[in-house]
């Protein structure tokens, strides 16, 4: 996953990541603000994962999404 092109997409990804990861609060989702590390972390946090664990969901659920980068 390219961080540079999660930061230029995020207002286009904001609302998807939201409902792929619905414990994430709308104040998480501003905060990350298309940061690859944010956005891992604050995954982290809510779901209790382990950062490998969330690495690996987040880079899984963009890889599903290529085609659209």
């Amino acid at each position: 996953m390219n961080e540079d092109i999660l930061k230029g997409k995020w207002k286009q990804f904001k609302g998807e990541v939201k409902e792929q990861w619905g414990r994430l609060t709308n104040d998480d989702i501003d905060r990350i603000e298309g940061n690859y590390d944010q956005l891992v972390g604050r995954i982290q946090e809510r779901y209790g994962y382990s950062r490998e664990e969330a690495e690996r969901e987040v880079e899984e659920y963009f890889e599903t999404r290529r085609e659209t980068f």
